[in-house]
């Protein structure tokens, strides 16, 4: 359709070139200007509409103060330079004009129409957005952080993420269903929080397809910070330079602090992957792995803790059975 378009537009412009020109026997060469200026007219509206309306607005803004600022730099210097003023001035357009036009682009990205409505109705530019994954909703831990209070502001939800949230708790399987109906009832509960904002967002990107890089070039033009608990799009986004909150390194840091030599006490549930070894976990979820501790499945054991592994996937302890360390120790000082 779009392709129809513009060569009816090519051709109206060949055509009125024509007949420009035919007017002074120059037909043919009114008809080329025509096509070249058809040509020009139709590249023009393409490069423009690659460009968002922020970046735009920005340029706009960052090359006029640039101007404005090299005009105000050289007018108490057009005195002292005298006849070389006019190629300094030049210069020092150039310069000012090319540097807040490249600023005014990339400062611009997170101008949207709503937000010069905002500032013309006296509401002032959002700050501190947060955008919600799909995953993070589900999970429902984000709703007990906002309820501690520790976050709080805008949340943003855009359209895409309802739609996968709806994709999903339609789905014919069971356990699917039951996640995606989980997050529609999570995003309800945030919504009714004094604390939080949730807004719904229509914003979309029609030629990207995946959900993830949506996000991520949504939080780009909004300037906005993304919750996740996915460690691909937590990579994704930060290589292209957008916040990220992780809701699992924020799990992780919580956790105690459990130090080599420490004694617990723990329940020794299955073996482990190694040979005679016992496996535990704590009350967050944290791994436990105890030496010789095979013969101990279903029953408590003291340990002691001989170190301590992190990892991105989470925290996990390791130990010996606190009887058999006193040995070791006893044969050591004996």
């Amino acid at each position: 359709m779009y392709i129809i378009l513009r060569v009816t537009i090519c051709l109206l412009f060949i055509l009125s070139g024509y007949i420009f020109g035919i007017q002074y026997n120059y037909g043919i060469q009114g008809a080329l200007i025509g096509g070249v200026l058809g040509v020009i007219a139709i590249a023009t509206e393409m490069f423009f509409k690659k460009l968002e309306f922020g970046t735009i607005i920005g340029g706009l803004i960052g090359i006029s103060s640039g101007l404005l600022l090299a005009y105000l730099l050289m007018l108490p210097l057009k005195p002292l330079l005298g006849e070389d003023t006019q190629i300094i001035f030049y210069g020092v357009i150039a310069v000012f004009g090319y540097g807040g036009l490249l600023l005014g682009l990339e400062k611009g990205k997170g101008i949207s129409l709503q937000g010069i409505f905002r500032l013309f109705r006296g509401q002032g530019m959002e700050e501190n957005l947060k955008i919600l994954d799909t995953s993070v909703i589900i999970d429902g831990r984000i709703a007990d952080v906002c309820e501690t209070g520790f976050i709080e502001g805008v949340f943003i939800v855009p359209q895409f993420i309802l739609q996968e949230l709806q994709h999903i708790a339609d789905a014919v399987d069971s356990l699917k269903r039951a996640r995606g109906r989980r997050g529609l009832d999570i995003l309800h509960k945030i919504q009714k929080m004094s604390n939080i904002t949730v807004k719904i967002v229509d914003d979309d990107f029609p030629k990207i397809k995946e959900v993830d890089a949506k996000l991520v070039a949504l939080a780009k033009r909004m300037g906005a910070k993304v919750i996740t608990n996915d460690f691909n799009l937590n990579k994704v986004a930060e290589l292209q330079g957008v916040s990220v909150l992780n809701i699992n390194e924020l799990a992780n840091s919580l956790k105690p602090v459990v130090l080599p030599g420490e004694t617990m006490k723990v329940f020794i549930l299955k073996e482990g992957k190694e040979y005679n070894q016992g496996v535990a976990y704590l009350d967050d979820g944290t791994m436990v792995v105890v030496e010789n501790a095979r013969r101990l499945i279903g029953k408590n054991a003291e340990v002691n803790v001989t170190s301590v592994l992190q990892t991105t996937a989470g925290r996990m302890i390791f130990t010996k059975l606190k009887e058999e360390n006193e040995k070791e120790e006893y044969r050591v000082t004996k």
